[in-house]
């Protein structure tokens, strides 16, 4: 499977602004390895300001716990790359914003880093929506640093199309 294109991750936010405004919601971001990716492809769709809130690169541990409130117990007990801190992450960020929905990703993009418990390509997916307690989604991809950013983007954008969808 090849990696997802820039206009796999613009189709996929525009469907998640079109379910987003057919419900009046808004939406905020937090991404760790994405390092924005997410939040860009959001604003490349036109009218994104009408649901888009904004986001928080929460890179590093203690970014997670400022700007997120990830509690440093969790972070120590899970590490960062876990179902519990993406989930955390995408609490915070809803309720720092007061968003109807919150997504987060939280991975190892690679090359570097992994181990046999959380290899390259790694990555935890959540989307929380208000008043639910968030829903995480585990994936291993398997390309290059770029493509496993770009695979997450996209499982983070198509996980919160189908959370709002819930709602």
């Amino acid at each position: 499977m090849t990696a997802p294109t820039e206009a796999d991750l613009e189709a996929a936010a525009a469907a998640l602004g079109a379910a987003l405004l057919a419900r009046e919601g808004t939406l905020v971001s937090a991404e760790s390895s994405t390092a924005g990716l997410i939040g860009h492809v959001v604003t490349m769709v036109p009218g994104a300001s009408r649901y888009y809130l904004g986001g928080v690169i929460a890179y590093s541990n203690l970014a997670k716990e400022v700007e997120l409130g990830v509690e440093a117990e969790l972070l120590a007990t899970h590490g960062a790359v876990s179902a519990e801190v993406a989930a955390a992450m995408a609490e915070g960020v809803r309720d720092r914003f007061d968003a109807d929905l919150g997504v987060s990703v939280t991975g190892i993009a690679g090359p570097d880093g992994g181990a046999t418990d959380k290899p390259r390509g790694l990555h935890f997916v959540a989307a929380c929506r208000r008043g639910h307690p968030a829903t995480v989604e585990r994936h291993v991809f398997t390309h290059d640093r770029e493509g496993n950013k770009a695979a997450a983007a996209l499982a983070t954008l198509e996980l919160g199309q189908r959370e709002i969808e819930a709602g």
